[in-house]
């Protein structure tokens, strides 16, 4: 089977990867690919957010199946357009992205099927977002509602600051469409835990838990990035605490979306705080999370080509996963000055010596070829990943790896995994 991969982070380029191992694959197409993904199959230069030309490539190589990686293209409906020339995709369709595409349908549809999740309004007027907030005694999240790369969201610990984000959002159109409207929630506290499922419409299968790190700043400081490593498994989630999470949270999402007329199918993502009275919905994403991708599939031992198919073919009840036992730590090596400003077309060196290490696999989330250097080209740039027998072990891996690799301005955060061994 030929099969198209829609992306070109280090999330697609982790999926790439995992189903290059499958003895089911003929050739591994990549749109637009990136030089890691290139390794592995040809990359096509098409405009994926234009669906009518995905389509055509996919009839034209006979692509048999297409994996939608990012969340610009399931909101545009790509999966639909697929699906009606009669060619599988793995993702949501357009109606179901909407959990993540929109902050406003995805709280209301938690309130509407007693999701547990902070309490919130939305506003579609600035002035009457700042009314609100000036009430507020306390510390306050406000979250743009449509797409913002995953930079939408700002923690606020005063109401004044919350005001400000509001302004930034609405006023100063930083996200421009993505902030027509907003949300404002409480600010609740406590450890997060990334939770991501395999979901066939009816069939849930929970994978391994991972835990990610959003601040550019280590101790968690500084302003929210796309994410700057992840760690698998997260052990604070136990058996007990899983069964909650899926029995409030997992299961009614995905009756909810089929009672709105929206089954979903592909990877549910639910971000989530460990509260003092349970687990609650911080954010749903509706592909896989980025690096959470990384070190989750650096343990998977099933054939993953195999998975996304019985997604598509409804028959997620016959999969049986199995997994490394060793956890794997990724470490984000940045570009200097993001999640602000940064420089590109820095020339990189040092990734054979890191994938010489035993266990060390460098995903590409940010680079490009440049007149035959490999450069970057984002600002998050690389993704080190490694196993290990313990935490502790995969962490020290990682790092090592990641100080094999050189460009001017690289960055990353010394503390990733941390919280594991606290």
């Amino acid at each position: 089977m030929n099969v198209l991969i829609i992306g070109s982070g280090g999330r697609e380029h982790a999926i790439a990867w995992k189903l290059s191992q499958s003895k089911k694959l003929t050739k591994l197409y990549s749109a637009p690919g990136n030089p890691g993904m290139a390794k592995l199959g040809p990359t096509a230069a098409i405009d994926i957010s234009d669906n009518e030309a995905v389509v055509k490539f996919a009839v034209d190589k006979n692509i048999g199946l297409v994996v939608v990686g990012p969340e610009d293209p399931l909101a545009a409906g790509l999966v639909d357009a697929l699906e009606a020339a009669g060619i599988k995709a793995f993702g949501p369709s357009k109606d179901a992205a909407r959990l993540e595409a929109d902050k406003d349908f995805s709280k209301k549809m938690m309130r509407a099927n007693s999701i547990p999740t902070a309490e919130f309004h939305s506003f579609e007027n600035f002035e009457d977002a700042k009314d609100y907030i000036a009430t507020r005694d306390t510390g306050l999240v406000v979250k743009a509602c449509g797409l913002a790369k995953g930079k939408g969201v700002y923690v606020c610990d005063e109401p004044s600051e919350a005001i400000n984000a509001a302004e930034e959002i609405m006023e100063n159109k930083i996200f421009g469409e993505a902030g027509e409207k907003i949300i404002v929630e409480e600010r609740l506290s406590g450890p997060e835990v990334s939770i991501l499922a395999i979901v066939d419409g009816r069939n849930i299968y929970v994978l391994e838990t991972s835990q990610d790190h959003k601040p550019i700043g280590e101790g968690d400081t500084g302003p929210n990035t796309g994410g700057m490593g992840a760690y698998s498994p997260a052990n604070i989630v136990d058996e007990k605490l899983m069964d909650r999470i899926i029995g409030e949270i997992l299961v009614p999402t995905v009756n909810g979306l089929n009672m709105a007329g929206a089954p979903f199918r592909g990877v549910l993502y639910a971000g989530l705080m460990l509260t003092k009275v349970g687990p609650k919905v911080l954010e749903y994403n509706v592909r896989m999370g980025d690096p959470e991708t990384q070190p989750i599939l650096m343990r998977l031992k099933t054939d993953l080509l195999e998975v996304m198919l019985a997604v598509c073919e409804g028959r997620l009840e016959n999969v049986n996963l199995q997994w490394d036992k060793r956890p794997s730590v990724c470490v984000v090596i940045s570009s200097g000055g993001y999640p602000g400003e940064y420089e590109k077309g820095k020339k990189i060196t040092g990734i054979s010596r890191a994938e010489a290490m035993e266990d060390v696999k460098v995903f590409h989330a940010g680079t490009k070829i440049q007149d035959g250097d490999l450069v970057t080209a984002g600002g998050r740039v690389l993704g080190v990943t490694a196993l290990g027998e313990n935490i502790e072990a995969a962490r020290e891996k990682a790092y090592a790896a990641a100080e094999q690799i050189n460009f001017e301005g690289a960055y990353f955060r010394n503390d990733i995994a941390m919280k594991a061994l606290k």
